[in-house]
């Protein structure tokens, strides 16, 4: 179970604004770009095959909407170069745990703990984390780390990460991960310097503000790791052991939001009351839903069920943010509780209060898709949902959940022509190559089907996996003329060739990286 990231994964740099610019501690890394996603990957594939690792697409969208805009903002900054760029993966894995903690992991791979998304009380907030998160990135500060273990084999140090992020939920677990003498000096020096450490907040904050969001996010992240240092966090805030609060950067990071001045699009947005109530209510849906998809236990599912019933049991239709919020938990906790009545009946009392915003706007939609996954997940096939024309949507979490909607509506062949297109763009998206396995086989199409299922296994870096799909595919369109065409086994051949050449490439660097470390 992933836990909180090492001291050693997570800042950066780079002038936020002219009046606080800082030099650059400069890149005094040893490591390749390519090599140090190399060792990303292989923690990358270890994450995926994780229980704790969740895609769940609603809260993907969320953060992805708060992640883009970053990422777009570094780049115009050029705190992400054109090689980074290119090289590094720049995914975000969501994880089931309820702790406060987002990490940094070598290769541009961002970790976030579903207990930060519950906890933070707004958008600005999040983006003040993974501005933090990003700028360690960009900045190659855990390549200089890694740098400092060279006499260490890459496969090496990925256990080592591997084992620090366990460390916290099952230290048993995580001495099998990184036994001996060697992984412990390895922790001592994966940790973030405090040169390092200041470097990320300013780069992080002025990546923030670049990207449109409120300064005051920071301030308000800051004010929650304080009160939880105050009280001796026993464990809730794994945030605060890699990244420990000091007077020092306290104060630098108040002084510096001093001298900024508020940028248009953030402003805009404060002075817009519709713009900041639309915020305010997506941020409390998705905070609500990383609090029951955490896992939290039979009590605290109980106490949000009870808690939506008091809202629901009001005549007057509840709008603001917390019952907004309240009300979406009680559905998916009712979900969970597999209380279907009672889901439906906190969604009917969501539409009422939600009733007075546009159905473009993000609050409508969000609750579009909640009536999907309650109808989906109670057996039945949503309303309309032969009607569906899922060849606009856009929207990962609307292309998922219209595609399963679809699906049971008996419409596969639908589903096929819109995911192809989707997975097309979006080749990295096993859940979607897993929908289109199954509207594949519906319409039994076989061979494309497992080579579907085959591309959801590339997509998370398991190339065994994948390339015995493809085999079984080639197999059964040996044996079986009909189950595809010319072009089914084309493609089919194709793609077995590049991922056996991934399986060997992978198995040298292996043999490689042991006898170096013999």
């Amino acid at each position: 179970m992933l836990a909180f990231a090492s001291p050693a994964l997570l800042h950066a740099q780079a002038p936020s604004r002219p009046s606080t610019a800082l030099p650059s501690l400069g890149d005094s890394s040893e490591l390749a770009a390519a090599e140090e996603r190399r060792i990303g990957d292989r923690i990358a594939a270890s994450i995926y095959r994780d229980p704790d690792y969740i895609d769940d697409p609603v809260l993907f969208d969320y953060v992805q909407s708060i992640w883009q805009p970053l990422m777009a903002a570094a780049r115009a900054r050029g705190d992400i170069t054109a090689e980074l760029s290119e090289r590094f993966a720049w995914d975000v894995f969501l994880i089931r745990d309820r702790s406060v903690n987002a990490f940094a992991l070598p290769g541009g791979y961002l970790g976030v703990h579903l207990g930060l998304i519950g906890v933070v009380s707004n958008r600005d907030e999040l983006a003040a984390v993974l501005g933090h998160e990003l700028s360690h990135v960009s900045q190659r500060h855990i390549s200089r780390l890694i740098s400092q273990q060279s006499r260490s084999a890459p496969w090496m140090i990925g256990s080592m990460i591997l084992g620090l992020l366990a460390a916290s939920k099952n230290p048993q677990a995580a001495n099998a991960i990184i036994a001996g003498g060697q992984a412990v000096a390895a922790q001592s020096q994966l940790n973030f310097s405090r040169d390092m450490e200041r470097e990320a907040d300013r780069v992080g904050t002025g990546v923030m503000l670049d990207a449109g969001f409120d300064a005051r996010g920071v301030v308000g992240m800051f004010e929650k790791l304080q009160q939880a240092a105050r009280l001796n966090d026993s464990g809730g805030f794994a945030y605060l052991r890699t990244h420990p609060l000091s007077t020092e950067r306290i104060g630098d990071a108040q002084a510096r939001l001093q001298l900024v001045t508020p940028n248009a699009s953030s402003s805009s947005v404060s002075n817009n009351s519709a713009a900041a109530q639309q915020q305010a209510l997506q941020h409390a849906m998705m905070s609500a839903r990383a609090q029951v998809l955490g896992d939290p236990g039979v009590d605290s599912l109980r106490a949000m069920t009870t808690e939506a019933q008091r809202i629901a049991a009001n005549a007057s239709a509840a709008a603001d943010p917390r019952s907004v919020g309240a009300l979406y938990a009680g559905v998916l906790a009712s979900l969970k509780s597999r209380d279907f009545k009672s889901a439906q009946i906190f969604t009917d009392k969501l539409r009422a209060g939600l009733a007075g915003n546009s159905p473009d706007s993000q609050s409508s939609k969000t609750l579009a898709l909640l009536q999907l996954e309650v109808a989906l997940e109670a057996g039945q096939v949503p309303p309309d949902a032969a009607q569906i024309d899922i060849s606009k949507t856009t929207s990962r979490a609307a292309v998922l959940l219209q595609s399963r909607a679809l699906l049971a509506a008996g419409k596969p062949k639908d589903v096929a022509s819109r995911l192809s297109t989707w997975v097309a763009d979006h080749p990295k998206d096993s859940a979607a190559w897993r929908l289109l396995a199954v509207a594949y086989g519906n319409q039994n199409l076989t061979a494309r089907a497992i080579r579907a299922d085959a591309e959801a296994q590339v997509a998370q870096l398991d190339y065994p996996a994948a390339l015995d799909r493809l085999r079984a595919a080639q197999a059964m369109l040996r044996s079986n003329p009909a189950s595809g065409d010319f072009m089914d086994a084309s493609i089919i051949d194709t793609r077995a060739r590049q991922v056996d050449l991934l399986v060997r490439e992978q198995a040298l660097q292996d043999k490689v990286d042991r006898k170096l470390q013999e």
